[in-house]
Protein backbone atom coordinates (compact mmCIF):
# COMPACT_ATOMS: atom_id res chain seq x y z
CA UNK A 1 0.00 0.00 0.00
CA UNK A 2 2.92 2.38 0.83
CA UNK A 3 1.51 4.84 3.41
CA UNK A 4 4.35 7.47 2.54
CA UNK A 5 2.43 10.24 3.01
CA UNK A 6 0.93 11.41 6.50
CA UNK A 7 -1.50 13.80 7.85
CA UNK A 8 -1.80 14.76 11.51
CA UNK A 9 -5.39 16.23 12.54
CA UNK A 10 -4.90 18.24 15.59
CA UNK A 11 -1.62 20.39 16.25
CA UNK A 12 -1.91 20.34 20.24
CA UNK A 13 0.73 18.54 22.72
CA UNK A 14 -0.19 15.26 21.25
CA UNK A 15 -0.46 15.85 17.34
CA UNK A 16 2.31 17.86 16.92
CA UNK A 17 4.84 14.40 19.16
CA UNK A 18 3.27 12.33 16.66
CA UNK A 19 4.10 14.38 13.58
CA UNK A 20 7.78 14.61 14.68
CA UNK A 21 7.89 10.71 15.86
CA UNK A 22 6.55 9.76 12.05
CA UNK A 23 8.58 12.46 10.21
CA UNK A 24 11.83 11.28 11.99
CA UNK A 25 10.61 7.89 10.53
CA UNK A 26 11.19 9.23 6.74
CA UNK A 27 8.05 9.62 5.60
CA UNK A 28 5.72 12.85 4.70
CA UNK A 29 3.78 14.47 7.29
CA UNK A 30 1.31 16.74 7.16
CA UNK A 31 -0.02 18.81 10.63
CA UNK A 32 -3.34 20.00 10.29
CA UNK A 33 -4.53 22.32 12.80
CA UNK A 34 -8.53 22.95 12.92
CA UNK A 35 -8.16 26.66 13.42
CA UNK A 36 -6.40 28.63 9.95
CA UNK A 37 -5.18 31.45 12.51
CA UNK A 38 -3.25 28.86 15.08
CA UNK A 39 -2.06 26.38 11.51
CA UNK A 40 -0.71 30.23 10.58
CA UNK A 41 1.02 30.72 13.39
CA UNK A 42 2.80 27.18 14.08
CA UNK A 43 3.64 27.32 10.27
CA UNK A 44 6.08 30.82 11.57
CA UNK A 45 7.00 29.62 14.71
CA UNK A 46 7.52 25.73 13.93
CA UNK A 47 6.51 24.94 17.57
CA UNK A 48 3.12 24.02 19.03
CA UNK A 49 1.85 26.32 21.78
CA UNK A 50 0.76 23.31 24.06
CA UNK A 51 4.24 21.62 23.63
CA UNK A 52 6.81 24.35 24.03
CA UNK A 53 10.29 23.72 23.36
CA UNK A 54 9.43 21.46 20.98
CA UNK A 55 10.42 22.31 17.51
CA UNK A 56 8.96 20.91 14.64
CA UNK A 57 11.09 19.39 12.24
CA UNK A 58 11.96 21.30 8.67
CA UNK A 59 10.32 18.16 6.41
CA UNK A 60 6.68 18.78 8.73
CA UNK A 61 4.30 20.76 6.53
CA UNK A 62 2.10 23.00 8.24
CA UNK A 63 -1.77 23.65 7.27
CA UNK A 64 -4.94 23.82 8.20
CA UNK A 65 -7.77 21.48 7.58
CA UNK A 66 -9.46 21.71 4.44
CA UNK A 67 -6.63 24.26 3.12
CA UNK A 68 -6.57 22.08 -0.08
CA UNK A 69 -3.62 19.49 1.24
CA UNK A 70 -4.09 15.76 0.21
CA UNK A 71 -4.30 13.46 -0.79
CA UNK A 72 -2.82 11.59 1.96
CA UNK A 73 -2.21 7.63 2.43
CA UNK A 74 -3.33 7.79 6.07
CA UNK A 75 -4.97 10.19 8.63
CA UNK A 76 -4.21 10.42 12.35
CA UNK A 77 -6.92 12.47 14.41
CA UNK A 78 -5.35 13.89 17.46
CA UNK A 79 -8.12 15.61 19.45
CA UNK A 80 -10.21 15.37 22.49
CA UNK A 81 -12.60 12.07 22.04
CA UNK A 82 -15.23 14.43 22.34
CA UNK A 83 -14.11 16.51 19.21
CA UNK A 84 -12.96 13.27 17.19
CA UNK A 85 -16.71 13.65 15.37
CA UNK A 86 -16.09 16.99 14.10
CA UNK A 87 -12.74 16.32 13.15
CA UNK A 88 -13.86 12.80 11.18
CA UNK A 89 -16.49 14.68 9.68
CA UNK A 90 -14.23 17.63 8.34
CA UNK A 91 -11.74 15.03 6.50
CA UNK A 92 -14.51 12.70 5.24
CA UNK A 93 -15.56 14.13 1.97
CA UNK A 94 -11.63 14.48 0.85
CA UNK A 95 -10.95 10.45 1.67
CA UNK A 96 -10.49 8.27 -0.88
CA UNK A 97 -12.27 4.70 0.03
CA UNK A 98 -9.98 2.95 2.47
CA UNK A 99 -7.64 5.00 3.60
CA UNK A 100 -7.07 4.61 7.45
CA UNK A 101 -8.18 6.98 9.52
CA UNK A 102 -6.54 6.73 13.26
CA UNK A 103 -8.19 8.10 16.32
CA UNK A 104 -5.49 8.96 18.88
CA UNK A 105 -7.92 9.91 21.26
CA UNK A 106 -8.67 7.39 24.54
CA UNK A 107 -12.07 7.45 25.34
CA UNK A 108 -15.70 6.82 24.68
CA UNK A 109 -18.56 9.48 23.08
CA UNK A 110 -20.79 10.79 25.58
CA UNK A 111 -24.87 10.59 24.85
CA UNK A 112 -24.32 7.95 21.77
CA UNK A 113 -21.68 5.50 24.10
CA UNK A 114 -19.69 4.83 20.72
CA UNK A 115 -16.00 3.94 20.99
CA UNK A 116 -13.89 6.09 18.74
CA UNK A 117 -13.57 3.91 15.49
CA UNK A 118 -17.58 4.10 15.34
CA UNK A 119 -17.75 7.50 15.54
CA UNK A 120 -15.24 7.39 12.78
CA UNK A 121 -17.41 4.65 10.79
CA UNK A 122 -20.56 6.75 11.08
CA UNK A 123 -19.18 9.60 10.03
CA UNK A 124 -16.35 8.91 7.47
CA UNK A 125 -17.88 5.28 5.83
CA UNK A 126 -14.95 5.58 3.04
CA UNK A 127 -12.37 5.20 6.08
CA UNK A 128 -10.66 2.16 7.57
CA UNK A 129 -11.08 3.07 11.21
CA UNK A 130 -7.59 1.94 13.30
CA UNK A 131 -7.11 3.47 17.01
CA UNK A 132 -3.11 3.73 18.34
CA UNK A 133 -3.41 3.78 22.13
CA UNK A 134 -0.73 3.02 24.89
CA UNK A 135 1.72 3.96 27.62
CA UNK A 136 2.84 7.15 26.13
CA UNK A 137 2.97 11.18 27.23
CA UNK A 138 3.71 13.85 23.96
CA UNK A 139 6.81 15.08 25.96
CA UNK A 140 8.66 11.59 25.86
CA UNK A 141 7.61 11.19 22.20
CA UNK A 142 8.66 14.85 21.62
CA UNK A 143 12.29 14.49 22.66
CA UNK A 144 12.24 11.13 20.53
CA UNK A 145 12.46 8.43 24.12
CA UNK A 146 11.67 5.21 23.22
CA UNK A 147 7.86 4.16 23.74
CA UNK A 148 5.87 1.27 22.94
CA UNK A 149 1.94 1.30 21.64
CA UNK A 150 -0.39 0.00 19.91
CA UNK A 151 -2.33 0.07 16.71
CA UNK A 152 -5.46 -1.50 16.08
CA UNK A 153 -7.62 -1.76 12.95
CA UNK A 154 -9.94 -4.66 11.08
CA UNK A 155 -7.40 -5.10 8.35
CA UNK A 156 -4.59 -7.23 9.64
CA UNK A 157 -2.56 -6.99 6.55
CA UNK A 158 -3.16 -2.92 6.05
CA UNK A 159 -2.74 -2.37 10.00
CA UNK A 160 0.61 -4.35 9.76
CA UNK A 161 1.88 -2.18 7.03
CA UNK A 162 0.73 1.40 8.42
CA UNK A 163 2.68 0.48 11.72
CA UNK A 164 5.81 -0.36 10.26
CA UNK A 165 5.29 3.14 8.45
CA UNK A 166 4.42 5.05 11.70
CA UNK A 167 7.24 3.78 13.57
CA UNK A 168 10.95 4.67 13.62
CA UNK A 169 14.09 3.77 16.02
CA UNK A 170 12.58 5.34 18.92
CA UNK A 171 8.29 5.09 18.49
CA UNK A 172 7.54 1.09 18.45
CA UNK A 173 3.64 0.34 17.33
CA UNK A 174 2.44 -2.96 17.93
CA UNK A 175 0.06 -4.21 15.35
CA UNK A 176 -3.54 -6.14 16.70
CA UNK A 177 -6.78 -6.57 14.82
CA UNK A 178 -8.12 -6.46 18.55
CA UNK A 179 -9.73 -2.66 18.18
CA UNK A 180 -12.43 -2.84 20.89
CA UNK A 181 -9.52 -4.35 22.79
CA UNK A 182 -7.48 -1.48 22.67
CA UNK A 183 -10.39 1.11 22.83
CA UNK A 184 -11.57 -0.24 25.81
CA UNK A 185 -7.82 0.23 27.56
CA UNK A 186 -7.04 3.61 26.71
CA UNK A 187 -11.03 4.54 28.19
CA UNK A 188 -11.19 3.12 31.22
CA UNK A 189 -7.56 3.39 32.21
CA UNK A 190 -8.30 6.99 32.64
CA UNK A 191 -11.07 6.51 34.78
CA UNK A 192 -9.03 4.45 36.98
CA UNK A 193 -6.33 7.24 37.21
CA UNK A 194 -8.81 9.39 38.80
CA UNK A 195 -9.05 7.30 41.55
CA UNK A 196 -5.56 6.68 41.56
CA UNK A 197 -4.85 10.58 41.90
CA UNK A 198 -7.72 10.78 44.69
CA UNK A 199 -6.15 8.08 46.54
CA UNK A 200 -3.00 10.31 46.07
CA UNK A 201 -4.37 13.48 47.05
CA UNK A 202 -6.24 12.03 50.28
CA UNK A 203 -2.90 10.69 51.23
CA UNK A 204 -4.38 7.25 52.30
CA UNK A 205 -0.78 5.75 51.23
CA UNK A 206 1.15 3.84 48.63
CA UNK A 207 -0.63 0.45 49.70
CA UNK A 208 -4.00 1.63 49.05
CA UNK A 209 -2.41 3.21 45.61
CA UNK A 210 -1.22 -0.53 44.62
CA UNK A 211 -4.60 -1.79 45.45
CA UNK A 212 -6.58 0.70 44.07
CA UNK A 213 -4.74 0.33 40.59
CA UNK A 214 -4.73 -3.77 41.00
CA UNK A 215 -8.53 -3.68 41.21
CA UNK A 216 -9.08 -1.20 39.56
CA UNK A 217 -6.93 -3.31 36.36
CA UNK A 218 -9.37 -6.14 37.66
CA UNK A 219 -12.50 -3.89 36.88
CA UNK A 220 -10.86 -2.90 33.46
CA UNK A 221 -10.14 -6.83 32.64
CA UNK A 222 -14.09 -7.57 33.10
CA UNK A 223 -15.05 -4.79 31.40
CA UNK A 224 -13.23 -5.51 28.30
CA UNK A 225 -13.46 -9.58 28.56
CA UNK A 226 -17.25 -8.85 28.55
CA UNK A 227 -17.11 -7.00 25.46
CA UNK A 228 -15.31 -9.49 23.34
CA UNK A 229 -11.41 -7.81 24.21
CA UNK A 230 -8.88 -10.06 23.84
CA UNK A 231 -6.59 -11.53 27.26
CA UNK A 232 -3.96 -10.50 25.58
CA UNK A 233 -4.94 -6.70 24.51
CA UNK A 234 -6.23 -6.03 28.05
CA UNK A 235 -2.96 -7.14 29.40
CA UNK A 236 -0.49 -5.77 27.12
CA UNK A 237 0.33 -1.58 26.50
CA UNK A 238 -2.59 -0.79 25.48
CA UNK A 239 -4.27 -1.96 28.75
CA UNK A 240 -1.71 -2.95 31.98
CA UNK A 241 0.76 -1.06 30.48
CA UNK A 242 -1.26 2.18 29.70
CA UNK A 243 -2.55 1.65 33.33
CA UNK A 244 0.55 1.79 35.12
CA UNK A 245 1.68 4.95 33.57
CA UNK A 246 -1.11 6.92 33.76
CA UNK A 247 -1.70 5.96 37.49
CA UNK A 248 2.04 6.52 38.50
CA UNK A 249 3.22 9.74 36.96
CA UNK A 250 2.52 13.31 37.73
CA UNK A 251 2.62 13.87 33.81
CA UNK A 252 -0.70 12.04 33.21
CA UNK A 253 -3.41 14.67 33.39
CA UNK A 254 -6.01 12.16 34.89
CA UNK A 255 -3.72 11.42 37.96
CA UNK A 256 -3.15 15.25 38.53
CA UNK A 257 -6.95 16.00 38.46
CA UNK A 258 -7.57 13.29 40.83
CA UNK A 259 -5.26 14.78 42.78
CA UNK A 260 -6.47 17.94 42.83
CA UNK A 261 -10.17 16.46 44.08
CA UNK A 262 -8.31 14.21 46.52
CA UNK A 263 -6.62 17.46 48.21
CA UNK A 264 -10.58 19.08 48.70
CA UNK A 265 -11.10 20.66 45.24
CA UNK A 266 -14.38 20.34 43.84
CA UNK A 267 -14.66 18.65 40.40
CA UNK A 268 -15.52 21.82 38.10
CA UNK A 269 -12.79 23.64 40.14
CA UNK A 270 -10.28 21.07 39.36
CA UNK A 271 -11.53 20.97 35.82
CA UNK A 272 -10.68 24.75 35.79
CA UNK A 273 -7.03 24.35 36.96
CA UNK A 274 -5.78 21.67 35.15
CA UNK A 275 -4.73 20.34 31.60
CA UNK A 276 -8.23 18.27 29.89
CA UNK A 277 -8.52 15.09 31.20
CA UNK A 278 -10.45 12.61 29.68
CA UNK A 279 -11.49 10.57 32.46
CA UNK A 280 -14.11 13.05 33.29
CA UNK A 281 -15.83 12.67 30.34
CA UNK A 282 -15.68 8.97 29.83
CA UNK A 283 -16.34 7.89 33.91
CA UNK A 284 -20.35 8.65 33.62
CA UNK A 285 -20.58 6.60 29.98
CA UNK A 286 -18.74 4.22 30.96
CA UNK A 287 -20.44 3.12 33.87
CA UNK A 288 -23.51 3.31 32.00
CA UNK A 289 -21.90 0.94 29.47
CA UNK A 290 -21.36 -1.35 32.41
CA UNK A 291 -24.44 -1.00 34.21
CA UNK A 292 -26.57 -2.08 30.74
CA UNK A 293 -24.14 -5.21 30.75
CA UNK A 294 -24.48 -6.00 34.35
CA UNK A 295 -21.08 -5.42 34.43
CA UNK A 296 -19.25 -4.74 38.41
CA UNK A 297 -17.02 -1.88 38.50
CA UNK A 298 -17.14 -0.42 41.59
CA UNK A 299 -13.97 1.92 41.53
CA UNK A 300 -14.99 3.57 38.03
CA UNK A 301 -18.73 3.82 39.55
CA UNK A 302 -17.48 5.65 42.37
CA UNK A 303 -15.52 7.95 40.82
CA UNK A 304 -18.38 9.00 38.33
CA UNK A 305 -20.59 9.94 41.74
CA UNK A 306 -17.94 11.75 42.94
CA UNK A 307 -17.59 13.26 39.79
CA UNK A 308 -21.22 14.36 39.36
CA UNK A 309 -21.50 14.84 43.61
CA UNK A 310 -23.21 12.14 44.11
CA UNK A 311 -20.89 10.93 46.58
CA UNK A 312 -18.31 12.65 48.76
CA UNK A 313 -14.96 11.37 48.52
CA UNK A 314 -15.42 9.71 52.22
CA UNK A 315 -18.77 8.38 51.65
CA UNK A 316 -16.90 6.70 48.13
CA UNK A 317 -14.08 5.13 50.02
CA UNK A 318 -16.73 4.00 52.73
CA UNK A 319 -18.70 2.13 50.20
CA UNK A 320 -15.31 0.79 48.53
CA UNK A 321 -14.34 -0.56 52.05
CA UNK A 322 -17.76 -2.12 53.58
CA UNK A 323 -18.23 -3.75 49.80
CA UNK A 324 -18.86 -7.78 51.19
CA UNK A 325 -16.08 -10.28 51.54
CA UNK A 326 -15.12 -12.10 48.56
CA UNK A 327 -12.48 -14.31 46.39
CA UNK A 328 -10.11 -12.45 44.14
CA UNK A 329 -11.02 -11.99 40.51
Amino acid sequence: MGFQRIAVVGAGAWGSALAKAIARGGRSVTLLARDPTKAAAIARSRESPLLPGKRLEDSIRVAAVGDGNGPHDAILIAVPSQQLRAAAAAIAPALAKGTPVIACAKGIERGTRKFMTEVIAEVAPAALPAILSGPSFADDVARGLPTAVTLAAADEAAVAELAAALGSATFRPYHSTDVRGVEIGGAAKNVLAIAAGIVAGRGLGASAAAALTTRGFAELFRFGKALGARPETLTGLSGLGDLILTCSSPQSRNLSFGIAIGKGQMPNEAKAGAKLAEGAFTAPVLVEIANANGIEMPVAAAVAAILDGRFSIDEAIENLLTRPFRAEG
